[in-house]
Order: C-alpha cells, then sequence, then structure tokens
C-alpha cells in the first residue's frame, strides 16, 4: 500500500490565525475555510481597511483554489495623531434660534451658555486621519503567516484522505480480481442449468451438443463484462497517477474518473448474471460513492 502522506492533495477544509506588531499597529488574521466547488472569499472587517481588499485576495488566490474562505481581521492603531475639532456653525445657529424661540414662548430666561450648545449633537465633530500609512505590509504579513498554518492543517487533512483513497482503491481492485476469476464460472453454471433442462424436457432423447454450445457461446457474449473490467483497472491507475503527481487542484479530474468507475461498475451488475457478481457490485458501488464523497473534501 503506498503512503498516502507523501501526497501533497489539500484538503478544501482549513483554519489559520496569526498576530503581526510594530510600533505603530497590531494586527490580528484568523482564516476558516468549508467545502466548495468554487473559490469564494468573504472579509470581515472594519471599514478603514477596504482599500487592501484587492491585496488579501491575491494573496489568498496563491494558497487556495476552492472552498468558502472567510477572513477575520482586526487592528489596532497605536499612533499618537493629530485630531481636528470641526464645528458645524449653522447647526449651532439654528440650535441658537431654536433656543430663542423656545425662551419667547415660554416666557423664560435663557442663559447664554457656549457650552451648553456646544454640548447638542453634532455640533462639535472630532476628525482624525483615517490613513493608514505603512499598514499594509504589517497586514499581509499576519495574513501570510495565518495562510502558512491554514495551508499546514489543508495538508495534513489531505494525506489522511489520501490513505483513505488508496484503502478504497484497493478494495476496488481485490473486487474486480474476484469477478475476473468468477467469469467463467458464471457461464459453466449456464452451461449445466442448459444441460440440466433439455434433459428434463427430452428424457430419453439425444441431447444435441452444438445446440448446447451455441446457447453457452451467445450467453457467454452477453454476460461477458471483460471490457468493463480493462477499463476499471485502467481507472484505478490513472487514479493512483494523478494522486502520485498531484501538484495542485485535482478533485475534480477524480470526480470525472470516479463518474466513469460508477457507469463500468452499473454495465457489470446489468451483465453478470450471477448472485455472487451482484453482491460483489454492491460492495464495488459502496466504496465508489464513499471515494465520491471524499473527493467533494479536496481542491
Amino acid at each position: 500500500m503506498v503512503d498516502g502522506g507523501g501526497i501533497m492533495i489539500r484538503s478544501m477544509t482549513g483554519f489559520g490565525t496569526a498576530t503581526a506588531e510594530n510600533e505603530d499597529y497590531k494586527v490580528s488574521v484568523e482564516l476558516k475555510a468549508v467545502n466548495q466547488r468554487f473559490l469564494e472569499l468573504a472579509f470581515h472587517m472594519p471599514h478603514p481597511l477596504t482599500p487592501f481588499e484587492d491585496s488579501l485576495r491575491r494573496l489568498v488566490r496563491q494558497t487556495a483554489s476552492r472552498g468558502k474562505v472567510d477572513l477575520f481581521i482586526n487592528y489596532l492603531d497605536k499612533r499618537e495623531r493629530a485630531a481636528s475639532i470641526r464645528v458645524d456653525k449653522q447647526l449651532a445657529a439654528s440650535y441658537h434660534a431654536a433656543l430663542d424661540e423656545l425662551s419667547d414662548y415660554l416666557h423664560l430666561a435663557r442663559p447664554d451658555d457656549v457650552m451648553q450648545v456646544a454640548a447638542y449633537p453634532d455640533v462639535l465633530q472630532v476628525e482624525k486621519d483615517e490613513e493608514l500609512e505603512g499598514f499594509e505590509p504589517l497586514l499581509l504579513e499576519a495574513a501570510g503567516k495565518a495562510l502558512t498554518g491554514f495551508d499546514a492543517m489543508r495538508q495534513a487533512e489531505g494525506a489522511n484522505i489520501a490513505q483513505d483513497f488508496y484503502r478504497r482503491i484497493e478494495s476496488l481492485e481485490a473486487s474486480v480480481a474476484k469477478l475476473k476469476a468468477l467469469a467463467p464460472t458464471i457461464v459453466q453454471a449456464y452451461r449445466v442449468r442448459i444441460e440440466k433442462t433439455l434433459q428434463e424436457l427430452l428424457a430419453e432423447q439425444e441431447i444435441d451438443e452444438t445446440r448446447i454450445i451455441q446457447e453457452t457461446a451467445l450467453y457467454a457474449d452477453k454476460v461477458n463484462y471483460t471490457e468493463e473490467v480493462v477499463r476499471l483497472g485502467s481507472h484505478f491507475q490513472q487514479f493512483r497517477a494523478i494522486l502520485e503527481s498531484a501538484a495542485g487542484p485535482i478533485g475534480r479530474k477524480l470526480d470525472f474518473l470516479i463518474q466513469e468507475m460508477n457507469r463500468e461498475t452499473n454495465t457489470i451488475a446489468s451483465k453478470a448474471n450471477s448472485a455472487e457478481a451482484a453482491q460483489l457490485v454492491v460492495d464495488m458501488k459502496s466504496e465508489i460513492e464513499k471515494l465520491r464523497e471524499q473527493v467533494q473534501n479536496i481542491e
């Protein structure tokens, strides 16, 4: 059995987290991925980080090609920044006029206190410089570290899946070997049934051996699944070859091969007129379905 630990296939599920910090900023990045047919990236981060989304997308695409990947990003700005206060003079004047009107209507004195007017909503607004100068390299550093852990987890899971693939392919090959050995006995059993039936029907009459041979030959051709067995063997070899040469996404290639395996197995099921062969086919279809389920988990 080939050791799946050396095979570089990747699971689509993974997790990674990292933090990077310098004298100006601290940033944390967390990645989570689940199965999906295509690559979908979802960013969960404060609005000031939006300009860096394209750089993050390019970075993630270097590691992941399929799956739904969620990125959670938070940061701390440690800089001492100058802030300016903006006075909404028109709004302050409106508040003042409204207070004058209210004072006249209620016949109440109104103290002229600028602090009172300044305390009303939006009269004074603090404006800070939101430009994150020098932030992007630190962000990409943290994202790169998180992706390294993320990819290591996907490779470890991929190695486990590869081992499972090999076990199931070996099981399928064993079933096919049994089918090959069973094929001649199916034809021989049919010949025996014909002879027995003719003996019962014809009793004392002489049995035409030529007719028996002809019927047996026709039946042998009808139940012959040699081509399907050969093609299945080829599919198994291709499956192994793809696993052993995996240098990128292989999920769709394997999925196609599994469809072909299933088709050949169904054809054998329709041809093999044998309870033992039928049971082997059922076992094979179960293994193929498990292969199909596992393939949905890899890139």
